[in-house]
């Protein structure tokens, strides 16, 4: 557990192809099922403190145990983290991420120690941001908020990995 953001909630894994990347996670590491979303809908996105709108994210969230994996392709060339990560010649772990209830404290608390923001956005979920102090490929720290919304579909996410039995790998669809 993180002293300052609390529990590791999630691991997300950059990609260049979530196609292949599904099918490795569920044939080969037996992870699944996969909630599939060709466009997350991500308003008031910004990177390096520039606001770019439209940015396209097609995402894949599964659990193993009591940790999401999410899976991140970005199909635009909007500037992201994403894309710097990809860019530099790394796929795979990205970032970790915590959901704190008390998501606007320790933001807060975060800025005060001298984390800044790389990028952030609002989903239908909530929000959430993206510090820079990485350190070392796949480090970036994630916060989302821990929204009615985003707990109810991701408690389904970990329910359906808890009784999945291999079949129906991907689902193109948000759970509930």
């Amino acid at each position: 557990m993180s002293r300052l953001f609390g529990n590791m909630r999630q691991v997300g894994i950059v990609v260049r192809d979530i196609e292949a990347a599904m099918r490795h996670w569920s044939d080969v590491c037996g992870v699944g099922p996969w909630f599939y979303t060709d466009k997350l809908p991500v308003t008031a996105f910004t990177y390096r403190g520039q606001r770019h709108d439209d940015i396209h994210l097609s995402i894949a969230l599964a659990n193993s145990g009591d940790v999401q994996l999410e899976l991140i392709q970005q199909r635009c060339d909007t500037p992201s983290m994403y894309r710097d990560f990809l860019a530099a010649g790394h796929e795979g772990m990205q970032h970790w991420s915590s959901w704190p209830e008390d998501y606007d404290a320790v933001y807060q608390r975060a800025l005060a120690a001298g984390y800044t923001v790389g990028q952030a956005g609002e989903s239908p979920r909530g929000p959430f941001v993206y510090f820079w102090q990485e350190g070392h490929p796949g480090t970036v720290i994630e916060m989302a908020h821990a929204s009615p919304e985003r707990v109810r579909i991701f408690d389904a996410v970990r329910q359906a990995a808890a009784d999945w039995d291999g079949k129906d790998p991907v689902r193109r669809q948000w759970p509930g």
